[in-house]
């Protein structure tokens, strides 16, 4: 009954009050459970400059809002969002009545989100590859799919890498600068402290940012706008890790003008999903706001998230046929306890100083300072004159017999002789019982006679010291025009070196490159022949410094039949190297600072929403802009020298989207195309080929280069079909569906520097193989076709229950551009450089053909249940992803080491290929419990 009676009073959005003054409007927002008052609740008038939070008795007043039609949002972290409709008369103020806001479940969904954007492919210093995370804090139904539903099996909204998103924290970018992505582990177990949150898809405006073309994420960490309270959670998957535990308080505005929220988390496994993949995370978080008056208030914000956890191996189809998809080569045992060799360990805190100054009911500045400090880095095991110790190595493995030709006349397949099966099935016994790393007998190679160790474990290191400043501006211009402009400034000091952990039982470990002879060994000509323990850096040592400017202004118009907005940015970014080792291969220039290399860029977008309705809607965005390349893609070879790429540019990128949209009471939809183009991307990789090179040196023109490819253009085009329908008040059916065509659209060029050709008179050892042949390649990097279908129960005591079954089709091997070029056919050992007599465009159109994965289905359920009792409740959320336990491949890559059309034809050919792709798989059957108090 007291439903029913909220229920009328919500539609009751005509009542005057007419012993008020003024122009707008009131309410009072309650929570659907105790029917009590709800405080700090954010009502705003969209697409004006006009909000207000609610007092301690729920309610809220806006006195002198513009006149016409309004679309009011009321909005709070853990609730639904309400839509309401109100027409603004002049003179008078419109009583909304009480309005009901109800628990938001997808928020609990969102603690089992990041299982998925922390754990990324990448292998170096970089950040997260996944979208999942952006997505968080969107309500489109379309988006939440996306990142509930799909994010497990690496679905890349609009086939988009993270770094033509932007994520922020009270207005400051959290990309980095290095990469262009964000490293979602620095705030990571901290959910609580970081739900409020506003998303807007594409190149649609926002309100703090130019942004990308895939999205803009701010997090917003004022401690007034938290909704007074406390949390407990008790969290158990077996996802990355096994347990968590969190605690969050969160004061209110007392009436001092104090406010503070603290939230702190554990995160913990001996060993995740995959075999040895040990997780260890701790994060602490504190908000302090002090309200000086109603104009002025200071924010500090300090977040702390260490994290430690070990990487899992992408393999090959042997590997898995021999011990499994869940195998991880990179673990072994040490007195009894698996110890991972390739542990991520990231560890930068961010402090930050946000001023709010309301200029006046219409403008709003707000200014911040932020430091961001401290070190990812990324260990692995090196040697010296020693045995790999990998055991997936090529040598370790059955396809090394299996596969053997005679070196002498490449028609002698030879891996069916008697001597090579019998040497085949010996040591695929041995791998099945020595699958791990050894870590006794690397101790025990190290016992020699001067104390030297021939194995060591190191990690790439990298310690960044990055200060931010910005400034953004709100002003409602006119009661239909809104200004939203910013400025932010950001310099980076990113020291980068090689860092010995272990000694694993020697005394010392020489500082020089065992491949190389003479002077060229030495990796540092200043400190030669040196002896370097643990701590100490060895190898490389460098600087990267960069320095950014930004700016941008947004106009947003708001008529009765159409919306639209305007937008343009300016960004001048400047790199540079400083070398702190003076390198034996590039003596001349490694060591001191590079030249400057500096970027000037522009953006502009623009978009306009028709109003066929007031149910039905047609949107339109578009956008150019220019984007300076990451930091990572101007100096290839970086550890060694400070070379940059030639010829770089900067990337030109374009991107437009239509959308129909239906809100009505029971039906939502939204259906999408879009486009993208994105032309002169740069990318780098490093790779041991074989066959590459003229083989002058008798080395059969084998390698370890440095690859970059310039010149890349990619496009994008797709569709996105979003529907939500509301069958009766506790049932609600949604279907979502996803196809896009991600392809690379020209032949873009291929370079490769082989530092055994560097000499004082080559110091850019670089050769140019041309074009590759990628035009019509499908990008790798996740599904490019998605559909899924929900259904979902809400009872009104407060239960739920969930199921949506997925399909992922169209994903694609991440391919080779060096096996694509002209020097694919070309014969290293022919003097006159003839190609191979047995290449055919035939055979060769065989070996190259773009591998395609198999499609597959998830089902995936979910559910919750939360009690009240008095003023506490008591609750639990439960999800169960890939019930069927489906095994699905989510990427891979092909390995370049055969880089020639003989040695590829020879590996294919034998069935059992030893340098064949290596692929990364999904979770298996999941679950996520979590167990909740709020009080």
């Amino acid at each position: 009954m007291k439903k029913l009676v909220f229920s009328i009073l919500f539609v009751m959005q005509a009542v005057f009050l007419f012993g008020q003054t003024g122009t707008g409007f009131s309410g009072k927002v309650i929570d659907s459970k105790t029917n009590k008052p709800l405080q700090n609740i954010l009502a705003s008038i969209q697409n004006t400059n006009f909000s207000e939070l609610t007092n301690a008795d729920g309610k809220f007043a806006f006195k002198d809002a513009p006149v016409g039609t309004q679309l009011i949002r009321i909005r709070s972290s853990g609730y639904k969002d309400q839509m309401l409709t109100v027409d603004v008369e002049q003179g008078k103020i419109i009583d909304l009545g009480v309005i009901v806001l109800e628990e938001d479940i997808t928020v609990e969904q969102q603690l089992s989100l990041i299982t998925i954007t922390e754990s990324d492919l990448g292998d170096d210093n970089s950040g997260s590859e996944s979208t999942a995370g952006l997505l968080q804090a969107s309500r489109d139904v379309f988006q939440q799919a996306a990142a509930f539903n799909w994010g497990q099996a690496r679905f890349r909204i609009r086939g988009l890498d993270n770094e033509y998103g932007t994520t922020m924290i009270n207005g400051v970018t959290m990309n980095k600068i290095y990469d262009g992505r964000p490293q979602w582990s620095n705030w990571g177990g901290l959910n609580d402290a970081t739900r409020n949150q506003e998303f807007t898809s594409g190149s649609a405006p926002s309100d703090y940012t130019f942004g990308g073309i895939l999205g803009t994420q701010e997090i917003n960490t004022r401690a007034s706008i938290y909704r007074p309270g406390s949390r407990i959670s008790f969290s158990g998957t077996n996802t990355n890790y096994s347990w968590r535990t969190m605690g969050t308080h969160a004061s209110g505005m007392n009436t001092n003008g104090w406010a503070f929220v603290v939230s702190a988390s554990r995160r913990w496994a001996q060993e995740g999903y995959f075999e040895g993949t040990d997780y260890s995370a701790n994060a602490i978080f504190a908000s302090v706001e002090k309200k000086f008056n109603e104009n002025h208030s200071l924010n500090f914000t300090s977040i702390y998230s260490e994290n430690s956890r070990g990487k899992s191996s992408p393999n090959s189809d042997e590997v898995n046929r021999l011990a499994g998809t869940k195998y991880n080569s990179y673990w072994g045992y040490q007195n009894g306890k698996k110890r991972n060799s390739r542990d991520k360990d990231v560890n930068e805190p961010i402090l930050m100083l946000n001023h709010f100054w309301k200029i006046s009911d219409k403008t709003n500045l707000n200014s911040g300072i932020t430091y961001q400090f401290g070190s990812i880095g990324n260990s692995r095991i090196d040697n010296q004159g020693a045995d790999n110790p990998d055991p997936t190595y090529y040598r370790n493995l059955p396809s090394f017999y299996l596969s053997a030709y005679n070196p002498d006349d490449y028609t002698d397949f030879q891996g069916d002789d008697p001597l090579n099966i019998a040497n085949a099935e010996a040591i695929r016994l041995q791998f099945l019982n020595n699958k791990q790393i050894n870590w006794n007998q690397l101790y025990e190679a190290n016992k020699t006679s001067d104390g030297h160790s021939a194995y060591i474990l190191y990690e790439d290191r990298t310690d960044d010291k990055l200060w931010t400043a910005n400034s953004i501006l709100n002003t409602q211009l006119a009661d239909n025009i809104v200004m939203n402009a910013g400025v932010s400034l950001r310099k980076l000091k990113s020291s980068n070196f090689a860092n010995l952990l272990d000694l694993l039982g020697g005394k010392y470990y020489d500082d020089f490159d065992n491949f190389q002879v003479g002077s060229e060994q030495q990796s540092d000509l200043n400190n030669p022949n040196r002896k370097v323990g643990v701590g100490e850096k060895f190898a490389y040592n460098y600087n990267l410094l960069a320095n950014t400017a930004d700016a941008f202004t947004q106009f947003k118009f708001t008529y009765k039949k159409i919306d639209f907005y305007l937008a343009q940015s300016y960004t001048r970014t400047q790199y540079q190297r400083e070398g702190l080792y003076k390198n034996g291969l590039y003596p001349t220039n490694s060591f001191g600072k590079s030249n400057k290399y500096t970027f000037e860029n522009f953006g502009f977008k623009g978009g306009l929403t028709y109003k066929l309705s007031g149910r039905q809607f047609f949107n339109l965005n578009a956008a150019y802009l220019t984007k300076a390349p990451s930091l990572r893609n101007v100096f290839p070879n970086a550890r060694l020298n400070s070379n940059s790429v030639n010829g770089l540019a900067s990337e030109n990128v374009s991107s437009a989207d239509a959308s129909y949209i239906i809100r009505m009471p029971k039906f939502k939809s939204r259906l999408t195309a879009y486009y993208s183009n994105i032309k002169n991307a740069t990318k780098t990789s490093f790779f041991f080929g074989e066959g590459i090179f003229d083989d002058n040196d008798d080395d059969g023109g084998d390698a370890f280069v440095a690859e970059t490819i310039t010149n890349i253009e990619k496009q994008n085009i797709g569709l996105e079909l979003g529907m939500e329908y509301q069958i009766t008040s506790t049932i609600k059916l949604t279907a979502t569906g996803a196809y896009g065509e991600y392809t690379y659209n020209n032949n873009p060029n291929v370079s490769l520097n082989n530092d055994n050709n560097a000499s004082p008179t080559n110091t850019n050892p670089v050769t140019d193989f041309g074009t590759s042949k990628l035009k019509g390649y499908r990008l790798g990097g996740g599904p490019q076709t998605a559909a899924s279908f929900g259904v979902e129960y809400r009872d009104p005591k407060f239960w739920w229950i969930g199921a949506n079954v997925n399909y992922l089709a169209n994903n694609f091997l991440d391919i080779s551009s060096l096996l694509r070029t002209d020097n694919f056919f070309n014969n290293p050992n022919d003097a006159d450089g003839f190609p191979f007599p047995e290449a055919t465009n035939e055979r060769a159109s065989e070996l190259l053909k773009q591998q395609k994965f198999n499609d597959f289905t998830l089902v995936n359920l979910t559910g919750g249940k939360s009690w009240k009792i008095k003023s506490t409740t008591f609750g639990f959320f439960a999800s169960i992803n890939n019930v069927l336990d489906v095994s699905y491949k989510t990427g891979g890559f092909e390995q370049t080491r055969n880089a020639n059309f003989r040695e590829l034809n020879q590996d294919v050919s034998s069935g059992n290929p030893s340098f064949a792709p290596r692929y990364f798989y999904g979770y298996g059957r999941t679950y996520f419990v979590n167990l909740y108090i709020n009080f």
